[in-house]
């Protein structure tokens, strides 16, 4: 952390705690922590919380010896990417701007300072950054809040088309991409959040686990009169592979935007959301092992995020 000090912040210096969940993020971790010097450029105060969630590669060792000197927080076990979150907050100082980063993201140089200028508009809550996959592509990671709308749309029309006719969850149109604007909400790979918005929306909801815990938490932030702000001159690449890849974490996700959407609606309203969910998977789960195990999940009873993961392991 640089040496400003609390007086310093509350004058009108820029500052904020980059906030890192690891579980075996070796191989990604270095190079996200190389590009938070360039990324946080006049930033005046900042502070690196890791929380690592009982990794065995080393990815402790690792965040401790890089020369940005993060504080790592070991967790003890995999409690799951929300308490991990937690707790590292939990640490920070109540009047800090919270920038949780997944380790697998590197920050473009000077990604902070957009965000943070448009963090002084006191109607806003959080700002998120435009995505750029490794290979330059601007990755659609903002989104619209689940409903029945967007579930049937994604699942009858398929996510690219629904997005295009402006019907799914994902918002694909790209000159969406181009300006500034209010979302519902977008991916948790890089978000910054307020200090007022933190204290209004409190803890992040520990018991997905892992999926759709950012939704919970961005519309909770929504409810309390903050705004989701999207700010394309702030630039992040996602490395990340993604859970449509592994077929565990894939059924996971989906479980988890069952068990969300069931957590705001009636039994009924929730019955229709799943019959959508899962008639999606059943229509693309021939080609697809990821989609064959999020199937199966879409029909099973809901369960906490760390339950399924018990079940599944």
């Amino acid at each position: 952390m640089s040496g400003k000090t609390q007086r310093d912040r509350q004058d009108g210096q820029t500052s904020l705690a980059v906030v890192i969940v690891t579980f075996n993020s070796a191989d990604a971790l270095l190079p996200l922590l190389d590009s938070i010097p360039s990324g946080l450029e006049g930033v005046d105060a900042f502070e690196i919380v890791i929380a690592d969630n009982a990794s065995h590669d080393g990815s402790a060792e690792l965040a401790e010896a890089h020369p940005v000197r993060p504080r790592v927080i070991r967790m003890g076990r995999n409690a799951g990417y929300a308490a991990a979150i937690n707790a590292a907050v939990a640490t920070v100082d109540d009047d800090r701007a919270i920038l949780v980063l997944n380790p697998d993201l590197r920050l473009y140089p000077d990604a902070a300072m957009p965000l943070l200028e448009r963090l002084s508009d006191p109607s806003v809550g959080v700002v998120v950054p435009t995505n750029y996959s490794e290979e330059g592509h601007v990755d659609p990671s903002l989104r619209r809040e689940p409903s029945m709308t967007t579930a049937w749309a994604d699942a009858l029309l398929g996510g690219g088309i629904a997005g295009r006719l402006g019907l799914g969850e994902t918002i694909t149109k790209a000159s969406s991409y181009d300006r500034s604007g209010l979302v519902d909400w977008a991916t948790g790979s890089a978000l910054l959040v307020s200090a007022k918005a933190r204290k209004a929306a409190g803890q992040w909801d520990e018991s997905f686990f892992l999926y759709s815990e950012e939704v919970d938490f961005l519309r909770r932030v929504r409810e309390a009169g903050f705004g989701v702000l999207y700010e394309p001159r702030a630039k992040v690449m996602h490395a990340g592979g993604g859970s449509g890849r592994n077929p565990k974490l894939f059924a996971l996700q989906t479980a988890n935007r069952i068990r969300y959407y069931a957590l705001r609606h009636g039994t009924l309203a929730t019955l229709v959301f799943r019959a959508a969910v899962a008639t999606g998977e059943a229509l693309r789960c021939w080609r697809n092992p990821s989609h064959r195990a999020a199937f199966s999940s879409s029909l099973r009873p809901l369960l906490k995020g760390a339950d399924f993961m018990l079940l599944r392991s």
